[in-house]
């Protein structure tokens, strides 16, 4: 089968270099991709919102299923844009449909959800321009840290969070007056702030059946112990130590089955996957956030800790056969470190070559923001490689991840040397 898969990132790489390890998978295409998935597969130069250009390649080279990485594609609806158009409908999309992807498109919807499906998740209230004094008023109820999300899509960086009552004024006013977040902070969730811990949950659903991939804890922020500016992700490891059997149980019972039960409920065509993001707060697991795709960089130590066929999974999918299929996990730690450009996440400089891949053993690069330029691979974006390893615990997996990140080099590349330790 010919697939065409939609992103550029490190979550795309990985994504795609599962993939291949699959027999039902003869031809590959990225769009747009990276220098990663060049060495791999065949890129295309094509948005992955430009939902017209997607269906003349697919049309044009048979492609016979498409998988959506980023987030994007799937809250402007190409679920929807396949399965409404004659020509396409027999291509399955692993992704949810336009509403289904509202989940993670409005922060306000995903609560709405999780409350009326009783699905335990943080008190809260949603303001406007119109109503900021009101917003005002309502973080004076509550006690510090306050914690302010724009309500849109804002690569995940629309996240504040403030221990100072006056300055969570300032930047509420800032968000919703001054769009600080542009049409994302046009309405902004305030929420009450958990204490504990932070996991992520993986589900795959065919919308009715569903299976629970490695759980991962990433590393948001850019400074080491959790300091500064919040990122798309400095590393991650799977499986998180902290989720044993009980509180899995609670995740599956509590949260992952009255999601997918919420889904049919509400009438939400979803065939793809839910990215739930968790707190452990003394034990009990509570729903942060939605996100409809897999997460980056939580793809890089998912994916390789997948032994069952990802394209037959994937297939299921399409048939609403999953419950058919039985997934299969290698036992081993993952553990992958985030190469950033430096600046990143504010401004940074693109176009510095990268040496040292032929020197790498026993560890996979993911490429995150990279492209080819005159036969050199040259950093492309913020983030830039992702270094995974296996362990047989999470300490080696991070252990062999530095050793190999210390044979990589560009021009002000910098990583946290502290993934992990908090697992200690």
């Amino acid at each position: 089968m010919t697939i065409l898969l939609l992103g550029s990132g490190g979550r795309e790489h990985a994504l795609a270099w599962k993939m291949l390890q699959s027999s039902k998978c003869t031809q590959l295409f990225v769009a747009p991709g990276n220098a990663g998935t060049h060495s791999i597969a065949t890129n295309v130069a094509i948005s992955p919102t430009d939902f017209d250009a997607v269906k003349d390649f697919c049309l044009k080279k048979g492609v016979g299923m498409v998988v959506v990485g980023p987030e994007d594609p799937l809250v402007l609806g190409i679920y929807d844009f396949f399965k409404n158009d004659k020509a396409m409908q027999h291509i399955p999309v692993i992704g949810p449909s336009k509403i289904g992807a509202q989940l993670e498109g409005s922060k306000e919807f995903a609560k709405e959800f999780l409350v009326k499906h009783n699905i335990p998740t943080a008190a809260y209230d949603s303001f406007t321009t119109e109503t900021v004094e009101e917003g005002c008023a309502f973080l004076e109820t509550l006690q510090p840290p306050y914690v302010l999300k724009a309500d849109g899509l804002a690569a995940g960086k629309g996240v504040v969070i403030l221990h100072d009552l006056t300055e969570a004024k300032v930047e509420l006013r800032d968000m919703l007056v001054n769009a600080k977040f542009g049409q994302a902070s046009a309405k902004v969730v305030i929420e009450e702030f958990l204490d504990g811990i932070e996991l992520s949950c993986f589900v795959l659903t065919d919308g009715k059946n569903y299976k629970i991939l490695p759980t991962a804890k990433d590393y948001k922020r850019i400074g080491e112990g959790d300091t500064g500016l919040n990122t798309g992700g400095m590393g991650a490891v799977s499986p998180v130590p902290f989720a044993d059997a009980v509180l899995l149980e609670k995740i599956e019972t509590r949260i992952v089955q009255p999601t997918i039960a919420g889904l049919q409920k509400d009438n939400i065509e979803y065939k793809g996957f839910v990215f739930i993001g968790l707190i452990n707060v003394k034990g009990e697991p509570i729903v942060i956030e939605y996100n409809v795709r897999m997460g980056d960089p939580e793809t890089e130590v998912v994916m390789p800790r997948i032994k069952t066929d990802l394209v037959e999974l994937f297939q299921a999918v399409g048939n609403q056969k999953l419950d058919q299929i039985t997934l299969e996990i290698d036992e081993r730690s993952a553990a992958t470190i985030m190469m950033v450009s430096g600046g990143y996440p504010e401004e940074y400089e693109k176009g510095k070559t990268i040496t040292g891949f032929e020197h790498v053993e026993d560890s996979i690069v993911f490429h995150a923001g990279t492209k080819l330029e005159n036969g050199n691979i040259v950093s492309n974006g913020g983030r830039v490689l992702a270094v995974t390893s296996f362990g047989a615990t999470f300490q080696e997996a991070i252990k062999k991840s530095y050793q190999n990140i210390n044979k990589l080099h560009f021009d002000t590349m910098y990583f946290r040397k502290d993934i992990g330790n908090d697992l200690l």
